[in-house]
C-alpha cells in the first residue's frame, strides 16, 4: 500500500480579486449579516479555496524524503495530482475538513481535473486517513492541534520555528518561499510519526 503524507500551505485571495471579494462583503453587510471587518475578511480567505491560494504543498511517499511543490499553484496542482495516481493511502492532519478540501476546490477554480476520485465519507480511514479525526475516533465536538498531539505523544513538535502558520502571508509576501516550505516539511514529518505512533508501526 503506497502512502501519501503531506501538507499544504495556504494565502488569501490575489489582490485581483480583491473588488469582487469587497461587493460579497458590502452585500452581507447590506443584508444585514453579520460579517467581519474587510481586511480580515480577505485575510481569512486562506481558509477558503473559493479565493485562497496554494503557497506550497509538502508531502512524502511511504519512508522517502519529505519534499514540497511550490511556484505557479496551476503547476502544483498538477504535479499533486500526477502524485496522487500511485497512492492508495492519504494521510494528514484536518485534511478532511481543510488540505483536502482546499486543494480540490482549487482544482476546480483552476480547471484542473483530480486524477483520482476521493471518496470525503466520514467515519473511516481508507483512503483518507485523518490523523486529527482518527485521534478523537470521529468525535466532531473533539478537536486537537498537531502541535499539542505531538508534544503528548512525546513527539518534538514543528512549532516554535521562524515560521507558523499566522506568518505564511507575510513570509510569503517577503518572497520567503523556501521558508515556508521548510516549515510545511516539518508538519509532514510530524504527521507522519504520528501516524505510525496510531497504528503501532513504531
Amino acid at each position: 500500500m503506497t502512502k501519501l503524507f503531506f501538507d499544504i500551505e495556504t494565502l488569501p485571495a490575489e489582490k485581483e480579486k480583491h473588488s469582487v471579494l469587497h461587493e460579497i462583503h458590502q452585500k452581507r453587510t447590506d443584508d444585514g449579516k453579520r460579517v467581519d471587518e474587510l481586511d480580515y475578511f480577505i485575510s481569512n480567505t486562506s481558509f477558503d479555496g473559493t479565493f485562497g491560494r496554494i503557497a506550497c504543498i509538502s508531502y512524502a511517499i511511504d519512508n522517502g524524503s519529505v519534499k514540497s511543490l511550490s511556484g505557479d499553484e496551476r503547476k502544483i496542482l498538477q504535479d499533486f495530482w500526477e502524485i496522487a495516481k500511485t497512492v492508495d493511502l492519504f494521510v494528514g492532519f484536518n485534511v478532511m475538513d481543510f488540505d483536502l478540501r482546499f486543494i480540490y476546490q482549487r482544482s476546480v477554480v483552476l480547471g484542473i481535473k483530480p486524477s483520482v476520485e476521493l471518496n470525503f465519507a466520514r467515519y473511516r480511514n481508507n483512503p483518507i486517513y485523518d490523523v486529527m479525526r482518527e485521534w478523537a475516533k470521529w468525535n466532531m465536538q473533539s478537536s486537537i492541534s498537531l502541535d499539542t498531539l505531538a508534544r503528548g505523544l512525546g513527539i518534538p513538535s514543528s512549532k516554535g520555528g521562524a515560521i507558523e502558520g499566522k506568518d505564511v502571508a507575510k513570509a510569503y509576501e517577503d518572497g520567503r518561499i523556501k521558508e515556508i516550505c521548510e516549515y510545511c516539511e516539518k508538519d509532514v514529518e510530524v504527521t507522519r510519526k504520528i501516524y505510525k505512533r496510531m497504528i503501532f508501526e513504531d
